[in-house]
């Protein structure tokens, strides 16, 4: 099932911005960045990564006009482009967004964008009020973990190791 990260626009006026205009972005390729990379990027309104986008292919094609190469090349190097930008195209999205001063408010899982948006407001409405991101909310409020123990080394320990959940303190 894809992955969706969900965009909450900056609040204006001191107001939380409406549901409905939070951004679903799908992870994964995007077919249409990869086919149609200056027109997706144009329609997205990624205007720096269209601007590096023309000057990587307007330096391609200097490089191109001035090195003989085969016209197979060209063309593998210009493939090889598009499948970057159809790899990182959700990416270059989220990184908009972000540079916009939208804020990521959660990450859900979802057979399609409707399935994925039920999901996320379905679980969203049933938060609890102070962990509903808002014009207030900030990183700071939330939870720290303590500091991990330091591993013993002996050959009994106790300790576990590796990507498991610290164990308990002992006094």
């Amino acid at each position: 099932m894809p992955t969706y990260t969900v965009h909450q626009p900056p609040a204006k006026n001191g107001r939380a911005a409406d549901p409905q205009r939070f951004v679903f972005v799908r992870d994964g390729f995007h077919f249409w960045a990869f086919l149609l990379t200056l027109p997706w990027l144009i329609y997205r309104r990624l205007w720096l990564a269209l601007l590096g986008y023309v000057l990587l292919t307007a330096a391609m094609a200097v490089v191109f006009h001035f090195l003989p190469m085969p016209g197979g090349s060209q063309a593998a190097i210009g493939l090889l482009i598009g499948v970057l930008v159809g790899l990182e195209a959700a990416s270059l999205r989220r990184w908009t967004y972000r540079r916009r001063g939208w804020a990521n408010i959660g990450v859900v899982v979802g057979d399609d964008e409707e399935d994925a948006e039920r999901r996320f407001f379905a679980e969203w409405v049933n938060r609890p009020p102070e962990m509903t991101p808002g014009p207030a909310a900030s990183t700071a409020s939330a939870p720290v973990s303590p500091p991990p123990m330091p591993l013993r080394n002996t050959a009994m320990s106790n300790d576990i190791i590796g990507l498991f959940p610290q164990p308990e303190r002992r006094s």
